[in-house]
C-alpha cells in the first residue's frame, strides 16, 4: 500500500495580522518618513565623487592642468595632485597630497544612516504584522522608546560633525590648496585654482541629516505613548 509523503510543515509566522492602516496613523507614518530621509542621506554623502583641478604655467607650458580625484570617505591625505607626465615643468613638479582625512565622521554619519534604514524595515514589520503582540509586551514598546531617543540624539551628534568636516573639506579642496604647494613658488612656476566640483549633494545631506534628527526627536512622543509609562498615569487617574 502506497501512502502519500506528509505535506511539509512550513513555520507560521506566530499570530501575524497585516494591518496597513497603521501606516496612516502618526507611528508608522513617520517610521516611513524615517525609512525614506536615511535612504536620501547616506546616498547623498557616500556617493560623493568629485575633483579639485588647478592650472599650471611654467617655462613651455601655459596652463597644463593638474587634478585630483577625491570621493567618500574623504581620506584628502591620501590624495595626490600629480604631473600629467614625469617631465612636467622639466621634472621640477613634485606631487602635492591635499590636507585632511575627515573620514571618521563622514563614516558615523553613513553608517548611521544605513542602520537606521534596516532598523526601521524591521520596525514596519512589527507594526503592520505584529502590533498586537507589540502593544501586549510592555518591553517591546520599552525598547523603542529608547532606541529611539539614542537615535535622535546620534542624528543630532553627526548631522552637527558631518557639517563641521564639510566645511574643513571645501578648505582643503578650495583655492587655498595652492598655498601649500611648494613647486608653485618655484621661479617661472605660476599656479591657478580652476575649479572643483559642486558639492550640493553633501549641502543636501546635511539638510537630510537635520531632518532626520526633527523626525526621529519628534516620534519620541508617539513612541512614548505607547509605553506602560504612558498609560500607567493614565490608568491611575481613572481607577477609583
Amino acid at each position: 500500500v502506497w501512502s502519500l509523503p506528509a505535506a511539509p510543515v512550513w513555520p507560521r509566522m506566530a499570530g501575524a495580522r497585516l494591518d496597513f492602516g497603521l501606516l496612516l496613523e502618526p507611528l508608522g507614518f513617520i517610521k516611513v518618513l524615517e525609512w525614506i530621509f536615511a535612504i536620501f542621506a547616506f546616498a547623498t554623502c557616500g556617493g560623493f565623487q568629485g575633483e579639485t583641478t588647478l592650472l599650471v604655467s611654467c617655462q613651455d607650458v601655459v596652463n597644463k592642468t593638474v587634478t585630483a580625484a577625491f570621493a567618500y570617505p574623504f581620506r584628502l591625505n591620501t590624495v595626490v595632485l600629480s604631473a600629467p607626465d614625469p617631465n612636467f615643468c622639466d621634472g621640477t613638479w613634485t606631487d602635492v597630497y591635499l590636507e585632511g582625512n575627515f573620514s571618521s565622521s563622514a563614516r558615523f554619519f553613513v553608517t548611521l544612516a544605513v542602520l537606521v534604514f534596516l532598523y526601521c524595515i524591521a520596525a514596519l514589520v512589527v507594526y503592520i504584522g505584529y502590533k498586537h503582540v507589540y502593544n501586549q509586551n510592555r518591553r517591546f514598546p520599552l525598547t523603542d522608546l529608547a532606541i529611539t531617543v539614542i537615535t535622535a540624539f546620534l542624528w543630532l551628534v553627526s548631522t552637527f560633525a558631518w557639517a563641521k568636516v564639510l566645511a574643513d573639506i571645501k578648505m582643503s579642496t578650495g583655492a587655498s590648496i595652492i598655498l601649500g604647494i611648494e613647486s608653485c613658488k618655484a621661479p617661472g612656476t605660476a599656479c591657478y585654482f580652476a575649479a572643483v566640483t559642486s558639492m550640493g549633494a553633501l549641502n543636501v545631506s546635511v539638510v537630510f541629516g537635520l531632518i532626520n534628527m526633527i523626525l526621529w526627536g519628534g516620534n519620541i512622543w508617539f513612541v512614548y505613548k505607547d509605553t506602560n509609562l504612558h498609560n500607567q498615569p493614565n490608568r491611575i487617574s481613572q481607577s477609583p
